[in-house]
């Protein structure tokens, strides 16, 4: 799908219906229909690249981060940008929704925002708030990542920043996000586990909602997104990470909490082992699997030849995908430990990022050749 003039920076796909949105240094945001490769529209209001894009849980808004220094929140039944957000010194690297407790699916909140005055000259609102009500989005708050070395917490509601992590000492490239499971699991700790993280492990179970951060520091740093406390620090690459990602699941929801599914102890084991995985990838050129529970890393993977840009862990979490400078998209193999398959060439210049929808076989790359595609899924 061409249509850019420029780098493809970001791709993402929408949760409910057969939409792909592309950013690129162009400044512009690109909609497309994935399965047809019809193009849509182009979403103006950037003065610079823009390097992430985020949807909701619903699929009501879009979410985008730019060099600008603004992260711009657009209405994706109008398409019309509601809100911009400041507050960020430097580059915008990355966004993300943080999805909202299963009880927001369920009973919904009322549109008064939280009073909070940190952050509130960071973007005063014209009115009350922005309009966006959390319980149509699935989210309250949004999540962006700084060159500023800052990761920022958003109240979706009001636009205020909510609160600031500064734990990085370089820029915050990336960030990963695991929504909130009804499912529980005893949380022990594995011995290789050190003491100051054990402690903080034990206070989550694979229930909570997570988010990581990661970039120029070489440091992973794990979060509870609800408290914003530190669980782990994950250590191993030796160069910038540029990428990270728990599995690709669906978003939470009323009819998830509400089914009352059983599953096996089986089932529930492998679940949970799924959820608590976390992938990263470097300019260190590997793909790495992490274990959030054990703060340890499970396994490394070398077979990309340059950077790697982009990677993702498929719904049923026995496969890594994983894109790079290299031009390849690879996907590894989990329990063989091993490269199963490898797309050569897949674009004609860098792959910069990949995105999957959660239960459609569907998978969407960008390029620095400023074309997006789709690769259907076995």
């Amino acid at each position: 799908m061409r249509g850019h003039s420029a780098v493809v920076t970001s791709v993402e796909v929408h949760p409910l219906y057969t939409i792909a949105v592309s950013g690129s240094e162009d400044g512009t945001i690109k909609v497309w229909d994935h399965e047809s490769g019809e193009y849509f529209r182009t979403l103006k209001g950037h003065t610079n690249s823009i390097h992430g894009l985020s949807f909701t849980p619903t699929g009501s808004h879009l979410a985008s981060a730019s060099s600008d220094l603004s992260v711009k929140i657009w209405d994706f039944n109008t398409y019309t940008c509601v809100r911009t957000l400041r507050g960020h010194d430097h580059t915008i690297s990355s966004v993300l929704f943080l999805p909202g407790p299963l009880s927001l699916f369920a009973s919904g909140l009322s549109s008064a925002g939280n009073d909070t005055s940190e952050g509130s000259s960071a973007g005063e609102p014209t009115s009350s708030g922005t309009g966006i009500d959390s319980s149509l989005t699935g989210s309250q708050f949004l999540v962006s990542a700084s060159r500023d070395t800052t990761v920022k917490f958003w109240d979706v509601e009001t636009g205020f920043c909510d609160a600031t992590i500064s734990d990085h000492t370089d820029w915050v490239r990336c960030l990963a996000v695991r929504p909130e499971s009804n499912s529980t699991l005893a949380s022990s700790t594995t011995s290789s586990t050190t003491a100051a993280n054990e402690e903080a492990v034990a206070t989550s179970t694979t229930t909570a909602s997570l988010l990581a951060t990661a970039g120029n520091d070489r440091a992973i740093m794990v979060y509870d997104a609800e408290s914003r406390k530190k669980i782990c620090e994950l250590r191993g690459h030796d160069h910038v990470v540029e990428t990270l990602a728990f599995l690709t699941c669906a978003p939470p929801s009323k009819s998830s909490k509400d089914s009352g599914t059983k599953i096996t102890s089986e089932e529930r084991r492998r679940k949970d082992e799924n959820r608590d995985y976390l992938a990263s990838g470097s300019r260190d050129r590997t793909v790495k699997l992490w274990s959030v529970k054990a703060a340890s890393c499970l396994m490394s993977f070398e077979a990309h030849e340059n950077w790697v840009r982009g990677v993702l862990i498929h719904p049923n979490g026995r496969f890594i995908i994983s894109c790079g400078d290299d031009r390849s998209i690879r996907v590894f193999d989990i329990k063989a430990n091993r490269c199963l398959r490898t797309i050569d060439a897949a674009h004609a210049h860098f792959v910069s990022s990949i995105a999957m929808h959660h239960t459609l076989p569907v998978l969407v790359s960008g390029s620095v050749d400023t074309t997006v595609k789709c690769w259907q899924l076995d």
